[in-house]
């Protein structure tokens, strides 16, 4: 007989789960070879426990034994602050320069060892490698490398604010290490030091980061991590030379907390619980929901302060959507959360999963309906099965209460009056979801439900970009964005003195900070080379247009001289066709479609390389203009602070709600212009090139840049550490040649969006006649600038690199 084939349709329906396990080699051996017991990182280095001796890690999953963590004691938390306090006025005074490259670099090990700080983040707490590795990990990067911009940015954008000193952090054990990301990275790019403690359950990836800030060298005292439970904390809270606290956890402890502090003049931000409705209408698309309430209350187990642990389903599809969350509670594998097709791992400890018992046993003894899947959570370890809870009253003790773990209730509403009633319902107020295809039910629940976090057809979103914090016993406070900074700093006059300055030259082009060793070195190097003179090297530089190295269409190329008049090289003398060959490699490029987070990396990306080629860019300046060598490195410096200033600018140039006298949301919303022509100015060579090339690029624009006519070598230097940098084929087209011959094609293209020239008087007349053609937007400035100074860089180049696009937004029934 012949056997028929089965169908691809019965082959998954039969088809067996097979484990895909994640290798955590590296992890175990980095613990056990460390002891594995661990002290605590202060004033940069190790140190043993004063008194209180050591406490066991544990895996959740396993119950297994991981390291020994020590037990903090108040001497150790005085150590502690009194190394972040003698750290605190050089960090300081580095200059925001100076910390964003730090925690650049700090950005970039993450990302180098990320799958270490996953696979340790999965054992130490239980939660799926998946998460680790593609939520967490990628966030904590994501954190540092944007406030690496703000230090970069503080200057201009927290004006007349100082950091307030000291910081004692707390956090908790559910988001270890970008619980971290969050406290720390806004405390040391507003310049203050810190002392952290991580939870006592997971301290593992907390005492990883300390080695990773020494391995960049960050200066002893500035980061500090004490561990310990509960009393290791009350330290640092009741510590008198603490200036700020900053704890995530808990509403008790948060009360606690702020009775402590109250009246000594510490600054506190609170991020406590929270019970987040998760509204749904009956017009959402249920399929939709399903996914969102698996990642809003089974995402991490449910041990998210955010989790949507109460549904608030329309009478009309509750029943459905039950039906439909059993279904799926069904798929869902839990068991070794180092198995990357396990979607719910384990609890963190048993004290946590008694918690949850407790609590979902009261809600039965109540009257609610408890539902579970037919499987069985694993024996070993610490698991709790998900759980979806129906049949519950308002007032019922599990609706009230966070639980903390992957259990749900679900009630019912009418209205949408109803619908806000019941999420106002709680004393928390962290977060909310709503899903509805009408955008204007959407936004009109919105913004009456109490909490600092609204998601609309979408949950638990996150970014360092955006402000997250509570209202009511949610806490105070807010952690990302701009807003996150302010809980950093205060204004000078308050708390006393003015920062002193110490000569650092911070905002007058002297170097300072991480890289100074580096540079006295080059420097010098640079200065020895320069006394020989050498004579010029012979040598023809090609176009550079669509991510590669062009020869001209004309064939002809044109000397450059130095300031002696010796020949230092040629490059190509560009005509119309190459000036139109750019333009369609900048349209063809898609940058304007890229994240902002993106676009950032890689122009800190382009700064780290110019940076390690800075000896050579230097001695290229110095032979080819009259500067001395140390104004040639001084030049080459400022050029990539400037790209760092705007790698920080380009997550960071945001929109606005305006307030119109209607029942709408009008969002304000910056958009690049398009394909770009810059003519840059005459000189400085270097530093003029990268002042107006970088601001639209930094937006989202792609750019054909018209190099200097003087001094084109330093642009077309630049070729190579474009190309190591990631720079998209296309986003920076480089054309040298005769200003009056390209001048007019761009000024005239249609395809040309937008261009800006820095040149004569009698260029800017012809560019902004011949724009008349497809009335481009240009920019022309035919001034003498500094441009070594402030007006060279920031919100005025930023406004002519876009434009802003109003969206009109109705809400209300």
């Amino acid at each position: 007989m012949t056997k028929i084939a089965p169908k691809i349709a019965e082959l998954f329906e039969t088809m067996e789960y097979g484990p895909a396990h994640e290798a955590a080699d590296e992890a175990r051996a980095w613990i056990e070879a460390r002891g594995p017991r661990f002290g605590h990182f202060i004033d940069g280095g190790w140190s043993e426990p004063s008194e209180s001796g050591f406490f066991p890690s544990l895996d959740p999953s396993n119950e297994e034994r991981l390291a020994e963590i020590a037990q903090g004691s108040a001497e150790d938390v005085d150590r502690a602050v009194a190394a972040a306090r003698a750290a605190q006025p050089a960090w300081r005074d580095l200059g925001g320069h100076g910390r964003a490259r730090y925690l650049y670099a700090i950005a970039r090990q993450v990302q180098k060892h990320a799958r270490h700080f996953a696979t340790l983040e999965t054992l130490d707490n239980g939660k799926p490698i998946r998460e680790s590795r593609d939520i967490d990990i990628p966030l904590v990067a994501r954190h540092f490398y944007h406030h690496a911009g703000w230090a970069q940015l503080m200057e201009s954008e927290l004006a007349g604010y100082e950091p307030l000193g000291v910081a004692g952090q707390i956090i908790p054990w559910n988001f270890p290490l970008l619980m971290l990301a969050w406290k720390i990275a806004p405390a040391l790019a507003t310049g203050n030091t810190v002392v952290l403690k991580p939870a006592e359950f997971t301290s593992l990836t907390a005492l990883r980061f300390a080695e990773l800030c020494r391995e960049i060298e960050l200066p002893p005292g500035v980061v500090n991590i004490v561990t310990g439970d509960g009393r290791t904390g009350a330290a640092i809270v009741e510590h008198p030379d603490v200036d700020k606290i900053a704890f995530t956890g808990s509403t008790e402890v948060g009360r606690i907390i702020r009775a402590a502090t109250a009246g000594t003049g510490k600054k506190i931000s609170l991020e406590l619980g929270g019970k987040s409705p998760f509204v749904v209408f009956d017009d959402a698309d249920l399929d939709s929901v399903v996914e969102g309430v698996v990642d809003a209350i089974w995402f991490n187990q449910g041990e998210v302060c955010c989790a949507g642990s109460r549904i608030l389903a329309h009478e009309g599809i509750a029943d459905a959507l039950a039906e439909r969350l059993r279904a799926r509670m069904e798929t869902l594998r839990m068991g070794d959360p180092l198995d990357k097709g396990v979607d719910i791992g384990a609890i963190i400890a048993p004290v946590q999963l008694r918690k949850i018992e407790s609590l979902v046993e009261e809600g039965r003894q109540e009257g609610v309906t408890i539902w579970q899947p037919s499987w069985s959570a694993p024996r070993t370890g610490w698991f709790y099965p998900p759980t979806l809870c129906t049949d519950v009253s308002p007032a019922a003790t599990i609706a009230q209460v966070e639980i903390f773990g992957p259990v749900v209730v679900q009630m019912t509403f009418r209205t949408p009056a109803e619908a806000v009633t019941l999420a106002n319902n709680t004393r928390y107020g962290l977060a909310a979801s709503v899903w509805t295809e009408n955008v204007n039910l959407a936004l009109d629940i919105a913004s009456q439900i109490r909490a600092g976090t609204v998601w609309i057809n979408c949950t638990n979103a996150f970014d360092a970009a955006s402000g997250f914090g509570g209202y009511r016993e949610s806490g105070f406070g807010r952690e990302g964005g701009r807003e996150g900074l302010w809980e950093y700093v205060r204004l000078r006059v308050e708390g006393g003195e003015e920062p002193a300055d110490d000569g650092s030259g911070e905002g007058t082009g002297a170097s300072t900070g991480a890289g100074t060793a580096l540079r006295t070195e080059r420097e010098a190097a640079a200065v020895e080379r320069s006394r020989a003179a050498p004579p010029g090297i012979d040598r023809t530089a090609k176009l550079f247009i669509g991510g590669r190295q062009a020869r001209p269409d004309g064939g002809y190329s044109l000397r450059v001289r130095d300031h002696r008049g010796r020949t230092a090289g040629e490059v190509a003398r560009g005509n119309r066709k190459d000036a139109r060959n750019a333009v369609e490699a900048a349209l063809a490029s898609g940058w304007a479609r890229t994240t902002a987070h993106l676009r950032a990396q890689i122009l800190y990306y382009v700064g780290e390389n110019l940076a390690a080629r800075r000896a050579a860019f230097a001695e290229r300046l110095h032979a080819l203009t009259a500067c001395d060598a140390e104004t040639a490195d001084r030049e080459v410096e400022a050029s990539v602070r400037r790209l760092f200033t705007y790698a920080a600018w380009a997550d960071k140039w945001d929109g606005a709600v305006h307030r119109t006298p209607f029942r709408n949301v009008t969002l304000a919303m910056p958009e690049p212009l398009g394909a770009m022509a810059v003519v840059c100015p005459p000189e400085p060579a270097l530093l003029g090139f990268i002042s107006t090339v970088i601001p639209p690029v930094a937006l989202g624009n792609s750019v054909v840049a018209v190099a200097s006519e003087r001094w084109p070598l330093l642009a077309t230097d630049l070729y190579q550490v474009l190309e190591t940098s990631d720079v998209p084929p296309g986003v920076i087209n480089i054309l040298t040649g005769l200003e009056e011959e390209l001048r007019p094609v761009l000024a005239g293209h249609d395809a040309v969006d937008g261009m800006w020239y820095f040149g004569s008087d009698e260029g800017a007349a012809d560019v902004e006649r011949r724009s008349a053609s497809n009335l481009k937007r240009t920019w022309v400035s035919g001034r003498a600038r500094d441009w070594f100074g402030p007006e060279a860089e920031g919100r005025e180049f930023l406004r002519h690199a876009s434009q802003v696009k109003n969206i009109w937004v109705p809400y209300g029934e």
